[in-house]
């Protein structure tokens, strides 16, 4: 499969539709996530990118909390922002989509004045996000079963 032809922030019932069948395709899926755990209150205030191939096809997606979604979350710290639910279709892993969502993620959150991006990774991707400048904090953790480790990255 060729890369993606294009990376965009999903705007619309069409676009939000093919980020729900990317993260259903992999994480309730391949992964075994709970459909109830998988999509949450978050989504519906969440900037969410999308790859899609020539023809139209969900490739990727990912999504951006930021505001108070994100103060929330990070225990209040000015400037951070969440990346999360990045998903690669099968057939579009190892081209070097994954990160370009997770690039695409980053300028959405220095577009809305993130100085720091946060993420709660798969103990399996680990490395991925290394290599992408992200350091790991804290210990493992258990997240709908799979073990996960926060990182982070100033912008």
């Amino acid at each position: 499969m060729t890369a993606a032809a294009g990376i965009r922030v999903a705007e619309g019932d069409a676009d939000l539709e093919l980020v729900r069948a990317v993260r259903r395709e992999v994480f309730v899926v391949e992964q075994n996530v709970p459909e109830e755990l998988e999509y949450d209150e978050y989504d519906a205030t969440s900037v969410h990118v999308l790859a899609v191939a020539a023809d139209g096809t969900a490739l990727g997606t990912g999504r951006l909390i930021h505001g108070d979604a994100a103060l929330e979350l990070t225990g209040g710290r000015a400037g951070r922002v969440l990346l999360g639910r990045l998903a690669v279709v099968k057939a579009a892993r190892g081209t070097g989509l994954g990160a370009s969502l997770v690039r695409a993620i980053e300028a959405a959150g220095i577009a809305r004045g993130a100085v720091e991006l946060e993420l709660h990774a798969q103990v399996q991707a680990l490395g991925f996000y290394e290599r992408l400048g992200y350091a790991a904090e804290g210990p493992v953790y258990d997240d709908a079963g799979i073990p996960h480790r926060t990182m982070t990255r100033v912008l």
